[in-house]
């Protein structure tokens, strides 16, 4: 349990029990992201906007959201995405290589756990290159690498919630929103009660839910 301030917004607190502070911390401790450094995102979904949001605010570039859904990329432009891909229509392997051109990418971000956009991500980032692994493969779901690059500086890490520590970094994010730093309110874009929640999962899944929803705990 994280104390906050009484006065705090009660819907963006919220936030910080996952997509905050798991996409920031993705940033700041797994990717460690430096000035300018390239930085793909493949999954915008609200942790995802998070990473982007946070890489924004390190001056990242380029930042490239990939997703399934345009409404979810329209939503990553906002929280600073420099480029986006619909991986349904567009085939991102080879516009990733177009905007990052022969050196590779920095850092792949991951949050569909699937083993085939794992394996992509490691075979476009450069040879000191960072792969970190949000989304988690299904049991049984194996990854293939040629792990040579491995002993020569790439590497590819698991993360667990970005590695955030709440008592330190909830109010280190909070300050940041109270300056208008960075923007968390864009992150609700639906709001359900509880009674429909097999409602607000469907959406979720379908996709027809750019950011976050929040469930309202009574009928």
């Amino acid at each position: 349990v994280t104390r906050i301030d009484a006065t705090a917004d009660m819907e963006i607190a919220s936030l910080f029990g996952c997509a905050v502070t798991t996409g920031f911390g993705v940033i700041e401790n797994n990717a460690k992201i430096k000035l300018g450094q390239s930085v793909v995102v493949f999954g915008a979904g609200g942790i995802g906007l998070n990473i982007v949001q946070a890489a924004n605010l390190l001056s990242a570039y380029p930042i490239i959201a990939v997703d399934l859904h345009d409404n979810r990329l329209a939503l990553a432009k906002t929280f600073g995405a420099t480029h986006t891909i619909n991986s349904h229509t567009t085939d991102a392997k080879a516009m990733i290589k177009e905007i990052v051109g022969g050196q590779g990418v920095d850092a792949f971000i991951d949050n569909t756990g699937q083993p085939a956009i794992i394996e992509m991500g490691y075979e476009l980032t450069k040879p000191q290159g960072r792969v970190v692994l949000v989304g988690v493969p299904r049991k049984g779901n194996a990854v293939n690498i040629y792990s040579l690059p491995l002993h020569f500086g790439k590497t590819i890490s698991g993360s667990h919630g970005g590695e955030a520590i709440p008592h330190e970094d909830i109010p280190r994010y909070q300050k940041l929103f109270d300056a208008g730093r960075i923007q968390l309110k864009p992150l609700i874009t639906d709001h359900f009660m509880l009674n429909e929640i097999n409602t607000a999962i469907q959406k979720m899944r379908s996709g027809e839910i750019a950011g976050r929803c929040l469930i309202k705990m009574d009928f």
